[in-house]
């Protein structure tokens, strides 16, 4: 069974600059465990047969004219209903002030009511994302989480193979760093992984001989970043010669994390070999890619042969994290 995760109300109200119109505890007990939100125009009118009681429900100025429209007494009983339902929060959106009788229903059944100056399509977009980070499945795996030209690169490998010491030639090549070491990594939708650093730990790097360093202080503010969607996987490995690496660019390689595939690189590590700039041509390559451009094939069409006779492999990769 999945693990379910849980924040507080209270980090939803900081996120989004909420007011708290009326709370009946706390809102750092108060725990939101849905990343779904509900726009409850069907309950409003009487249907509920679907209706999730861990979704912090949006009410708009939509919501509110239909309520308007009941009539006085099919209104207060609407909401009264609805709030019986006791989600674990009501945001009410674009400033709207709530009649008494709604805040009445709201402290009857220990609903939480907040405001927001925000309109509604706003409100929902903001609280979805932050709701997919915080709340998402995750993973925490032994790696360093780059990112280089924009692109979020996962270095995995052996230790002492030297993910750390390549981080830090990143770092002072204008990169930035996101974790080290360990990297808690979050499924925030169907297709995207997010990487951060544990609390703890982050910003802080462990280089064999010298110790610890908090690279924030030593490189300054722009060498670190908080998080980054993580686009491709680095294995570094020593080399081996008795294997054979990939020299065209053709095959791809996959590894699956929480269900998504990310594309893999090998690259064996020997000495005299310059990871930093290796790892940089990556990332560029990498984005070629994403834009339709492929090196091996051009050099192939080059030399005249026919590209559809030429079909690279695609595989899925166990690979050490």
């Amino acid at each position: 069974m999945a693990q379910e995760y849980s924040i507080s109300l209270s980090r939803v109200v900081k996120e989004l600059s909420l007011t708290e119109k009326y709370l009946p505890k706390s809102a750092e007990e108060i725990q939101i465990t849905s990343r779904d939100v509900n726009r409850p125009g069907i309950e409003l009118n009487g249907f509920f047969d679907y209706f999730d009681p861990t979704r912090i429900a949006i009410i708009g100025r939509a919501e509110m004219a239909m309520i308007e429209s009941f009539g006085e007494e099919k209104c207060i009983k609407a909401v009264d209903n609805f709030f019986s339902l006791k989600p674990p929060a009501v945001i009410i959106s674009r400033g709207i002030i709530p009649e008494e009788h709604f805040l009445h229903s709201a402290r009857r059944h220990g609903v939480p009511i907040l405001l927001s100056e925000e309109s509604t399509s706003n409100l929902v977009a903001g609280l979805v994302a932050f709701l997919n980070v915080e709340l998402a499945p995750r993973i925490t795996r032994h790696g360093v989480l780059v990112e280089i030209y924009g692109e979020g690169i996962l270095l995995v490998g052996d230790s002492g193979v030297g993910k750390s010491e390549t981080a830090i030639e990143l770092i002072k090549r204008g990169h930035r760093l996101i974790a080290d070491d360990a990297v808690e990594i979050r499924r925030v939708s169907n297709i995207s992984l997010v990487g951060q650093a544990p609390e703890n730990i982050r910003y802080f790097i462990e280089l064999r001989g010298i110790g610890m360093i908090n690279a924030k202080r030593t490189f300054g503010i722009g060498a670190v970043k908080e998080q980054e969607k993580i686009d491709m996987c680095i294995n570094l490995e020593n080399w081996n010669a008795s294997k054979t690496y990939d020299r065209m660019g053709i095959d791809n390689e996959y590894t699956d994390i929480l269900g998504i595939k990310i594309p893999v690189m090998t690259i064996p590590v020997k000495p005299g070999r310059n990871l930093a700039v290796i790892l940089e041509v990556a990332a560029m390559t990498y984005r070629q890619r994403k834009m339709g451009y492929n090196a091996a094939h051009e050099l192939l069409q080059n030399l005249g042969m026919d590209l559809s006779v030429i079909q690279g492999t695609e595989s899925t990769v166990e690979i050490n994290i």
